[in-house]
């Protein structure tokens, strides 16, 4: 990015949010913080009424606005292919919102974007799992949640666990929310069990907000993801597998942490990172005949114990 493009694109980042820290300028852009106050600096002699103050980042004098912004062909293949996704992995409630802002954004493009976006349109799909979790639609979790966080307020929600198979009515204190394996996750304090705990959407039975307060003094949802899923705890796997066999591997193989392969005289080797070892081992027996395991060791001594203890 040439650097007139980069400064007009910080100009829309200022606008964006009220206040923008210096560093998420320069992590954005892969820029030096120097890099930053010279481009800003350059915005203020161009007459952008910026207020900056050190510690707190910069913003905008409130009534200033940018005028319309035009959307390069790029950008407008991200937003409809962003649109397929929120359609098809949140509730309907979220995509008719978004839909409706997708209204908006292709009113501003030109007519030769228009024209393009129509032609693509039909050609991105995203499909469901075969066996979709069940979202209430008069729940709308997705929505609601956030709506709490950005408030600080306490949500109350029913709730099954599917380990104890019993409804539970929870106070919590919501953190923050992320997708993972076809399933919407809520990361909240619970009340009752004065712990952090994970919710999935399709458990809620029903949700509301309260009208009570909480003060917001909780991590944030990335450092509670890292401590959740530590790299530490990761098994790195090496397996050998015959080219016939690596074609019908399938999405299988993502589910047990498929990180890359290369092809070799001998078949594909594949590389895995999984945080279980067990797991992986059972799966592997799946293909075994068509496979050989390169590393590590007890992944190899394990695969063979479960052999020696199958009944015929």
């Amino acid at each position: 990015m040439n650097r007139i493009d980069r400064i007009s694109a910080i100009l829309i980042q200022l606008q964006s949010r009220k206040v923008v820290k210096a560093q998420d300028i320069a992590a954005r852009f892969n820029i030096s913080l120097r890099t930053v106050y010279r481009d800003v600096k350059t915005l203020e002699e161009a007459g952008i009424p910026l207020i900056g103050e050190a510690g707190v980042g910069y913003s905008l004098m409130d009534g200033y606005r940018l005028p319309p912004v035009m959307f390069t062909l790029e950008e407008a293949t991200a937003f409809i292919t962003a649109e397929k996704l929120v359609e098809k992995l949140t509730d309907s409630a979220n995509s008719d919102h978004y839909q409706s802002a997708m209204y908006k954004v292709k009113a501003v493009l030109r007519s030769a974007e228009k024209d393009f976006i129509t032609n693509i349109d039909d050609r991105i799909a995203v499909l469901k799992a075969k066996r979709p979790p069940h979202l209430k639609e008069e729940v709308r979790p997705l929505q609601t949640i956030l709506k709490a966080i950005a408030d600080k307020k306490i949500l109350s929600l029913n709730y099954f666990a599917y380990y104890k198979q019993e409804y539970t009515e929870r106070y919590i204190e919501p953190v923050g929310i992320f997708y993972l394996d076809n399933y919407w996750h809520l990361i909240a304090w619970c009340k009752m069990r004065e712990d952090y705990r994970d919710f999935r959407f399709d458990r809620i039975t029903d949700l509301c907000i309260t009208e009570q307060q909480y003060e917001d003094k909780h991590p944030s949802l990335k450092s509670y993801l890292e401590k959740m899923s530590p790299d530490k705890d990761l098994t790195e796997i090496t397996v050998r597998v015959s080219l016939y066999a690596a074609r019908h591997l399938g999405e299988q193989k993502y589910y047990h942490g498929f990180t890359g392969e290369k092809e070799t005289a001998d078949g594909m080797e594949m590389t895995f990172l999984t945080y279980s070892p067990e797991g992986f081992a059972r799966w592997y027996l799946m293909f075994a005949d068509y496979a050989q395991i390169i590393s590590p060791q007890h992944l190899k001594e394990r695969v063979r114990a479960i052999v020696s203890n199958i009944s015929l």
